[in-house]
C-alpha cells in the first residue's frame, strides 16, 4: 500500500489558538469544558488530532487552514463483493491512498494497527452487523477518531448508522458523492459532509 504525503496529524494548543485567532488561554479552557476533543502527552501537554481539529474550526464556523487540507487520507474499504470492491477502490485512489477488504474482521483488525482517516462500509453486509461495528469503533478510544462513512443501498438503516455514530451516509451507487464526501470530512472541500444523500 502507498503512505500518503507526511501531512501533521498533532497540533498543539497555540498553534490550535492560532487557527482560532483566540488567546492559549481559550484553548485551554475550551479543552477542560470538553468543547474540542483533545488528549495530554506524558508532560501534561494539550495535543489535538487533525480530525478533532477540522470537527471544531467547522462546527464553530473557523475558516479551515491549509495546514488542514495537506496530504492524501487514507481510506479502508470494506466490501464484501470482490468486484465491486476493485471498482470502489480504483474510483476512490485518484484522490485517496485506499486499502480494500472482502472480509470485515480482517478490516477491523486492521483499523486498530493501521488507524486509517476514514473506514467505508455498508450497513447491509452479510458477514457482520454494520451497525455494531460502527458502535463499537466509536466507543474504542483508540478508533474514535476514525471517519466511518456508511456507502449503502439501505435508505433504511441511514437513521440508525448516524445515530450509532457514522460521519455520514451516501447512497450507493453514487462513488462521486462518496469521495466527495470523504475529502470533506478530511478538510479537503468546504462542502458538508453529515448527511450526504
Amino acid at each position: 500500500m502507498a503512505r500518503r504525503t507526511q501531512a501533521k496529524e498533532l497540533f498543539t494548543a497555540s498553534e490550535v489558538a492560532r487557527f482560532c485567532q483566540v488567546d492559549l488561554k481559550t484553548i485551554h479552557n475550551w479543552a477542560d469544558r470538553g468543547e474540542i476533543r483533545h488528549f495530554r502527552t506524558p508532560g501534561r501537554h494539550l495535543r489535538f488530532r487533525r480530525v478533532d481539529v477540522l470537527d471544531f474550526l467547522r462546527k464553530y464556523g473557523y475558516p479551515i487552514p491549509d495546514i488542514l487540507r495537506q496530504g492524501r487520507p487514507t481510506v479502508h474499504v470494506i466490501e464484501e463483493d470482490a468486484q465491486q470492491l476493485e471498482s470502489m477502490k480504483r474510483s476512490l485512489a485518484t484522490r485517496f491512498d485506499v486499502t480494500g477488504f472482502s472480509d470485515p474482521v480482517d478490516a477491523l483488525i486492521a483499523v486498530g494497527s493501521e488507524t486509517p482517516d476514514v473506514v467505508v462500509l455498508d450497513v447491509g453486509g452479510t458477514k457482520i452487523d454494520g451497525l455494531s461495528c460502527i458502535a463499537r469503533l466509536k466507543a474504542s478510544d483508540a478508533a474514535r477518531h476514525v471517519r466511518l462513512v456508511v456507502y449503502s443501498g439501505r435508505e433504511d438503516k441511514r437513521a440508525r448508522a448516524l445515530e450509532a455514530g457514522a460521519s455520514a451516509f451516501v447512497s450507493r451507487p453514487d462513488i462521486q458523492k462518496l469521495s466527495d464526501t470523504i475529502q470533506s470530512l478530511m478538510g479537503h472541500t468546504s462542502a458538508p459532509a453529515a448527511n450526504e444523500g
